[in-house]
């Protein structure tokens, strides 16, 4: 199969790498000539996977036709904010008979639109995917055991995918409930970095496992208020995904939910965004935009949502743990 990816970022090289296990041709695209240049260099993304060798197949290129006409199946994997542009700029090269499989995660900040709603806008096909699930980009390019959920309408897309993506490392279970993936992988940056603050604040293990239950009560009822089946709390993108990125220094959102919680001076925190992609940032203000537009109630929210924008004091998370009904 020959495979498009659409992103050299962390999760789009990780992504290659799987699908190049077992033996599909490579194309991987990026905006930016400079970061194709500096791969090129010594087949290696510095920024983002140090160390971690891109083999020689594998073509890198910033010629977004040449990448996407002769694909099988094309990945979109740039942060959510990118979606939308790239999503135009599919619409005039892709094929009816290609499939897309959207590895981006996060709501649009100003139309509050998930990831296959802003592509859908674009692009009319049910050949799509969403894929999501407890995966450091590190621990799947070092072929550690990876779960991830794969959610389509189309049974014949989740064929396609699953015989061309797993392998003897990466295990991937099927859905039809795109909706609640995609709510559960947007939203579990949020929860993040509420829980890197209390781990910035001191608090033990104890603390975190209650707060992280309360967050899945929450969720479940976020996917039912929006339509999603509440099961889907239980899969690789609720559950497996919620515990990996809330308990992980590894997790960039907890790191920066961590400096926040030991309230380390506005420089630094700072310094940290402009260097990092955080995308929880992205996501708490179009989550507590679309909750406010839906009328639905989901305290937690609201409540990280005042901490990191509105400079609430972080003594009132584990505050609201206690008083939360």
């Amino acid at each position: 199969m020959n495979i498009a990816i659409l992103g050299t970022g962390a999760y789009g090289i990780a992504l290659a790498l799987m699908f190049h296990k077992n033996n599909n041709k490579i194309k991987m695209w990026t905006k930016f000539k400079e970061e194709k240049d500096s791969i090129l260099k010594n087949r290696i993304n510095e920024k983002v996977l140090p160390n971690i060798k891109i083999p020689e197949d594998i073509v890198i290129s910033t010629n977004f036709e040449k990448v996407v006409s002769d694909a099988n199946i094309i990945v979109i994997a740039v942060p959510a904010g990118f979606v939308d542009d790239v999503s135009i700029l599919l619409k005039e090269f892709i094929k009816k008979d290609q499939y897309v499989i959207l590895a981006s995660k996060g709501i649009e900040r100003d139309s509050c639109l998930f990831v296959s709603d802003i592509f859908r806008k674009h692009i009319k096909t049910k050949k799509y995917a969403v894929i999501s699930g407890p995966s450091f980009a590190i621990d799947m390019v070092t072929n550690c055991p990876i779960g991830l959920s794969l959610a389509s309408a189309s049974k014949r897309t989740i064929s396609i995918v699953k015989k061309t993506l797993e392998n003897d490392s990466l295990k991937l279970r099927q859905t039809k409930d795109i909706i609640g993936v995609e709510i559960c992988g947007a939203i579990k940056n949020v929860i993040a970095i509420a829980a890197g603050i209390l781990d910035g604040m001191g608090y033990p293990e104890s603390t975190q496992a209650m707060f992280i239950t309360e967050s899945l009560h929450d969720i479940k009822e976020l996917i039912k208020k929006l339509g999603g089946d509440k099961n889907t709390i239980l899969s690789y993108a609720g559950f497996g995904d919620l515990l990996l990125t809330a308990t992980s220094k590894k997790s960039r959102n907890f790191s920066y939910g961590y400096l926040i919680g030991r309230k380390e001076s506005s420089k630094k925190i700072e310094e940290y965004v402009s260097n990092t992609t955080i995308e929880g940032l992205y996501t708490i203000k179009s989550i507590y935009k679309l909750l406010k537009n839906k009328k639905v109630k989901i305290p937690i929210i609201n409540l990280i949502h005042d901490i990191i924008e509105n400079k609430k004091d972080v003594e009132e998370l584990p505050k609201f743990l206690i008083n939360k009904k």
